[in-house]
């Protein structure tokens, strides 16, 4: 709720929202880094993982 709160723009809100509410955790990551893509669906830790308390 505080990236909302503070309107940091990491991603659409409406989707912020929806992800929250149905507890789907999400990865903040820069997708202009070579490679991060992969490293994250592979599970490595890259960026800022978000999740619902």
């Amino acid at each position: 709720m505080e990236a909302i709160r503070k309107r940091l723009g990491v991603m659409d809100t409406t989707a912020f929202s929806l992800c929250l509410d149905n507890k789907l955790p999400i990865v903040v990551f820069n997708l202009y880094n070579k490679g991060n893509i992969r490293r994250v669906l592979s599970g490595e830790r890259v960026g800022t993982l978000i999740t619902s308390r």
